[in-house]
């Protein structure tokens, strides 16, 4: 595999710094050096998009420093290394906090340092574009229609909803029966919006104690109860900049509500045990499966913070009223599991497909994913048949269909399941689940 080519530009009038700063960029045929001997020159070739430059502080037309904020100012990720014939300790410090990647004194080590230097800078360039091609691949995991699957009305609807909520930054409550998907909806809309590069921080509501809730939420100063030895930031300041998902809205503390109404009113928070207030710049985007409205007439839930949180809402569809969408999720599920063991590529009968269709889906698409696990588990061969699919008797008896297991994991529980179904007769279960496991 050939390595990344790193155009550099050697601005140097110094005839002997220029044949000695050219060599070095040099050693490394995958450099694209040019050479330039005024500031001017280098700055009318910017357009060339070099990834480094190589500055030297004097030049015959301008100093190093008003070359340097003019090329911060068309590109700030370029890598500028700063050459000077002084060793002058205030001027380095305010170049570097100009944006100069470091800054050299000409003497008997130039060469080495500048070698370091630009090692330093390839490779903060090398990660931040790896980072931003796992963004980009993020981003189209999320691709609405790609990871989200659905032609049905209902969903087609839904796409239309995420579709205007990533144009602005409204708030976005999401609702529907447990297993729909919220969570994914929240975070496609998050990696499809102008917040992508931010983080998107969930927060289950239902999972965190009452009395535990405003530190979560909102961070805590050290000092402020027993254990807190240090600072700790709330939820609220990790997803800065970001998107902060609160799932199970319906579940907040009445008294927590107010707290959030006004950290939502005033766009700040403060800490437990401090004084000062944190600006905070978040979307909020909610979800429950629960009906609001009847949660704010109930008294459970306060009327001002409802309206606050309603912004768009995205109704999110039972399984059930998906028709064929079933199918395709089945076998996305299904091709996913295949992958993910090592397993050949599996399709479903028609027969499982009709046995599918005419299931009502309490449990949503987390329910269909794990009977397709299963499924892949069962069949015999590359094909899942009628039999392979199995709902509520085993729904019931076995807590391992709404978990998420390895292929290993999922033979052992479904011994398991079998021998205690069998009074442990081990014949018996052998002869059954021969050829399945």
């Amino acid at each position: 595999m050939k390595d990344q080519t790193f155009r550099i530009f050697v601005v140097e009038d110094d005839p002997m710094y220029q044949r000695m700063v050219k060599y070095v960029m040099e050693l490394n045929p995958d450099h694209e050096v040019y050479i330039f001997n005024t500031g001017q020159e280098c700055l009318e070739n910017l357009k060339l998009k070099p990834q480094i430059v190589s500055l030297d502080f004097t030049l015959p037309d301008m100093t190093g420093e008003e070359v340097l904020r003019k090329i911060t100012a068309f590109d700030p990720e370029i890598g500028v290394i700063i050459l000077s014939g002084q060793q002058d300790i205030r001027t380095a410090v305010k170049l570097l906090k100009e944006g100069a990647r470091d800054y050299i004194t000409k003497d008997n080590e130039t060469k080495e340092r500048l070698m370091n230097a630009l090692n330093h800078i390839k490779n903060h360039i090398r990660l931040k574009d790896e980072v931003d091609t796992l963004k980009a691949q993020l981003n189209e995991k999320y691709e609405f229609g790609k990871y989200i699957i659905g032609n049905s009305k209902p969903m087609q609807t839904v796409f239309r909803l995420m579709e205007k909520a990533v144009g602005t930054n409204i708030t976005v409550s999401i609702s529907g029966e447990t297993g729909t998907g919220k969570e994914v909806v929240a975070k496609s809309i998050h990696h499809n919006s102008t917040r992508r590069k931010g983080p998107f921080v969930a927060v289950n509501m239902s999972a965190i104690p009452s009395e535990l809730m405003e530190s979560e939420l909102f961070g805590y100063e050290k000092g402020a109860f027993t254990g807190a030895t240090a600072r700790k930031k709330g939820q609220f300041e990790l997803a800065n900049d970001g998107t902060l998902f609160l799932d199970e809205i319906a579940e907040l503390d009445i008294n927590m509500q107010a707290k959030l109404l006004r950290a939502l009113q005033e766009r700040e928070v403060v800490r437990v045990g401090g004084e000062k207030p944190v600006p905070i710049d978040v979307r909020i985007i909610t979800a429950t499966h629960k009906n609001l409205a009847e949660e704010v007439k109930k008294g459970n839930f306060r009327e001002d913070l409802y309206y606050r949180l309603l912004g768009l809402n995205i109704q999110l569809p039972q399984l059930r009223e998906r028709g064929n969408d079933i199918i395709l999720l089945a076998q996305f599920f299904l091709n996913e599991f295949a992958g993910q063991n090592g397993m050949d590529k599996m399709e479903i009968s028609k027969e499982a497909k009709n046995k599918l269709l005419q299931y009502s889906f309490p449990g949503n698409v987390r329910e269909l994913k794990a009977i397709m696990n299963l499924a892949a588990v069962m069949a015999s061969g590359d094909k899942v048949e009628e039999e392979d699919i199995q709902f509520n008797s085993l729904q019931k008896e076995a807590a391992f269909l709404t978990e998420e297991l390895s292929l290993e994991e999922y033979k052992t529980s479904i011994i398991h399941h079998f021998l205690e179904k069998y009074d442990n007769d081990v014949l018996l279960v052998a002869d059954k689940l021969k050829g399945s496991i």
